[in-house]
């Protein structure tokens, strides 16, 4: 465990009961949230790899046109 984590532990660990479990179920939320991101990403390299080679095809076909510019 890192240092970072172990000090924000310790001051975690001086809350109420209830503000210690509230931010354990944040806490816990937030890696479970990563790790269905993470999956999604990883199944979807094919998908995006197509799309692009897709993109680039109707480019080279002239069926693009350019952006306006920003402002």
């Amino acid at each position: 465990m890192t240092q970072a984590l172990e000090a924000a532990i310790a001051s975690a660990a001086k809350l109420p009961p209830q503000e210690q479990d509230a931010l354990a179920a944040l806490l816990v939320a937030e890696m479970e949230s990563e790790e269905r991101w993470g999956e999604l990403f990883s199944h979807s390299q094919g998908l995006l790899a197509e799309l692009a080679q897709q993109a680039l095809l109707e480019h080279a076909a002239g069926k693009t046109q350019p952006l306006p510019e920003l402002e």
